[in-house]
């Protein structure tokens, strides 16, 4: 029988494990140029192995969570931290593209699947009362964006002193600490009190059959779509104006600190407001943020203040989306039916990274995905407007 934590130190931990997983994830676009040019590759073969990694990751997840939901998530996450620090050691030793794709894709996606912040909130909804799980889910969010504040600077710093080699090498051994962290995080979720014994199938089939529930995974598709292109692309991008390329990692940091305002935010909005609303708002401005950045002459101010204003609109999205799923179908399957709906985003991640180095190496220039990640935010802001910030009709039928 596992044991049960104090609230307090399964939201650490859990905190804990975002911070690392999405910080060094985080760090990874850094990397791009020195290992191009120490490896007999162009940027498409990092931007495909980086692409693999976010589609990997995607499969991984509703498998991951499915396995969470079935087994408990500490022995997931275990596992998860084990496959990341495996991903990254095998990427430094990685002679040809195979290599690469096989380690930094392959291996780190299903790393990452299983070490994901979508396998700690099946923890965080158990530890926590309904009113309050969407706040919980912006805390572990915003964990996670300061381990993008945090890991930033730190992998430029090393990169620059120290060479990516031994930068990955420290970053397999953080990712470690995946491991103890897990531990308070254990046993698996059941239903709320007054709901009938559900399988996983039947849980899977009411959720399709639920439009907002569908509408939602084709909304989070965009986000994939934004944050992994950013995060693969832009400090080459910043590089390739001739800004200095320490300032990469600056706009990464200056993410993830802006964004643990957005996340907290986000998460108190969605306790008092509608999360569907919100959504289609927060898409909406990421597409004026994109638009206002690619028409302003770029430089050093204009990084920056882009790089604030999209950590505020950054991974505030997973609180009320993780939300929205906990709100339709209860905690009993949270981590699959999110996982499902992040297997969208993690194809619009590897939509982002992929066509981000075929544009390039086609055109020299990134300016066409700037402007598909606009057309994307405004088609997520309409997606979003239809959706029911309510339990699914099964859940509603319950007497309270």
């Amino acid at each position: 029988m596992a044991r049960t934590f104090p609230t307090s130190l399964v939201l650490a931990c859990g905190c804990g494990i975002a911070l690392l997983s999405l910080g060094e994830r985080s760090a990874f676009g850094l990397f791009q140029n020195d290992m191009v040019a120490a490896r007999d590759w162009g940027r498409e073969t990092f931007a495909l192995a980086f692409a693999l990694q976010n589609l990997v990751w995607g499969i991984g997840q509703p498998i991951a969570g499915a396995l969470a939901d079935r087994f408990g998530t500490m022995t997931v996450l275990i596992g998860g931290g084990i496959l990341y620090a495996l991903g990254l050691l095998g990427t430094i030793y990685s002679q040809g593209a195979f290599g690469m794709h096989l380690f930094f894709g392959v291996v780190l996606g299903f790393g990452m699947a299983a070490s994901s912040f979508t396998i700690v909130i099946s923890a965080f909804g158990r530890a926590v009362t309904p009113a309050k799980r969407t706040l919980a889910f912006g805390l572990g969010t915003a964990a996670g964006s300061m381990g993008m504040f945090l890991f930033g600077p730190l992998g430029a710093v090393l990169i620059s002193t120290h060479g990516w080699e031994y930068t990955l090498l420290i970053f397999a051994g953080v990712a470690l600490l995946i491991i103890p962290f897990a531990i308070p995080l254990q046993g698996r979720a059941k239903a709320d009190p007054g709901q009938a014994p559900q399988s996983l199938g039947a849980a899977l089939r009411e959720a399709f059959a639920y439009r907002s529930y569908v509408l939602l995974t084709f909304g989070f598709f965009v986000c994939g779509f934004h944050v992994a292109f950013i995060i693969a692309h832009m400090p080459a991008y910043i590089e390739d104006l001739g800004l200095s390329p320490t300032l990469g990692g600056t706009a990464i940091a200056l993410i993830g600190l802006f964004n643990v305002i957005g996340s907290l935010a986000a998460g108190a909005i969605g306790q008092r407001y509608s999360k569907a609303y919100s959504l289609s708002l927060l898409y909406l401005l990421r597409a004026v943020a994109i638009t206002v950045f690619v028409l302003t002459p770029i430089s050093g101010t204009s990084v920056i203040v882009f790089a604030s204003v999209m950590g505020l609109l950054w991974l505030s999205t997973v609180p009320l989306t993780s939300g929205l799923v906990s709100v339709m179908f209860g905690p009993r399957y949270l981590a699959t039916l999110f996982g499902v709906v992040f297997f969208s985003h993690q194809v619009g991640s590897f939509l982002g990274v992929w066509l981000g180095g075929v544009i390039y190496a086609q055109t020299g220039s990134y300016d066409l995905l700037w402007w598909i990640g606009v057309a994307l935010g405004l088609f997520a802001a309409i997606v979003h407007l239809p959706i029911r910030d309510a339990p699914s009709p099964r859940l509603a039928a319950i007497p309270a």
